[in-house]
């Protein structure tokens, strides 16, 4: 076969559709189906290498949270042993029995002038409060320092006002700055009964419904309870006067309530000039 006739083939086989060669030399199909395509097989793939196993890593262990009656009875040991307004906050901070601590910031425990004769418990930090380590830092806390200076009192020294202390019933920011629970309540309650003791103050101020609810369980809404005078009684003896009002918050959702809070800083201020 010469150039022009295997160049001739080449066209009809394209004319009649084959495109590709199946072996490296010609077959005879009329011998089909007796005559097998001489097809390359692929090679086989080498085996694959065994994967060592790995020993399964042991579980990490989990702290044991303890129950609430275990960290109420952890925070009394903690308090009892404190002696001071500084070592109580240092026992505070050191304590472990509040799941609220895993996801604070801050340890938030007080502000202001120790043994002040007026004493101000908040309910719990919030983020401001949380992330700068003090209570009453935001909006909040600037309405509170307004509050407090109009029936002549402060947080700060040297400032020729009365002076005042301010800590919290809560110490630890709960997330979402949602409400403490009452197992958070319960195991602060010990360090803020220390707290109260040995601050000895003239008055104490509660704002808004967790620290009210927190010294005394099952006090109406505070709503309700604001503008009326209990009594706390000093481990010392003898009993301090406590007035709820309305936390600053909300009085800044709540403006027209001030009036109120107003009435009740006229009453704590005269309480505090008859003391």
């Amino acid at each position: 076969m010469n150039e022009a006739q295997a160049r001739a083939l080449l066209d009809w086989y394209k004319a009649s559709g084959i495109d590709t060669a199946e072996a490296s030399t010609p077959t005879d199909f009329t011998e089909w189906p007796k005559t097998p395509f001489r097809l390359d097989r692929p090679k086989a793939a080498a085996p694959a290498r065994p994967i060592p196993e790995k020993e399964a890593p042991k579980p990490v262990p989990i702290a044991d949270t303890p129950s609430t009656d275990e960290a109420v009875g952890l925070a009394q040991e903690a308090a009892d042993g404190a002696n001071s307004i500084e070592g109580l906050a240092a026992a505070i901070a050191a304590f472990e029995g509040c799941p609220l601590k895993a996801g604070a910031r801050n340890t938030v425990v007080y502000d202001g002038i120790i043994k002040a004769p007026l004493l101000i418990i908040g309910e719990a930090p919030g983020r401001e409060e949380d992330r700068i380590g003090k209570p009453f830092v935001g909006r909040a806390g600037q309405l509170l320092d307004r509050m407090l200076a109009s029936i002549g009192h402060s947080r700060s020294s040297g400032d020729e006002l009365g002076d005042t202390c301010i800590t919290n019933s809560v110490y630890w920011r709960p997330p979402g700055n949602r409400a403490p629970t009452e197992a958070e309540k319960a195991t602060c309650l010990p360090f803020l009964r220390k707290f109260i003791e040995l601050s000895a103050p003239k008055v104490i101020v509660l704002t808004g419904n967790v620290s009210t609810q927190s010294l005394f369980p099952g006090a109406p809404g505070i709503t309700r309870s604001r503008g009326t005078w209990r009594e706390w009684p000093l481990a010392q003896g003898g009993t301090v006067p406590v007035m709820p009002i309305f936390h600053p918050a909300y009085l800044l959702r709540s403006p027209a309530q001030k009036r109120l809070a107003w009435a009740d800083l006229l009453q704590i201020r005269d309480r505090l000039c008859a003391t």
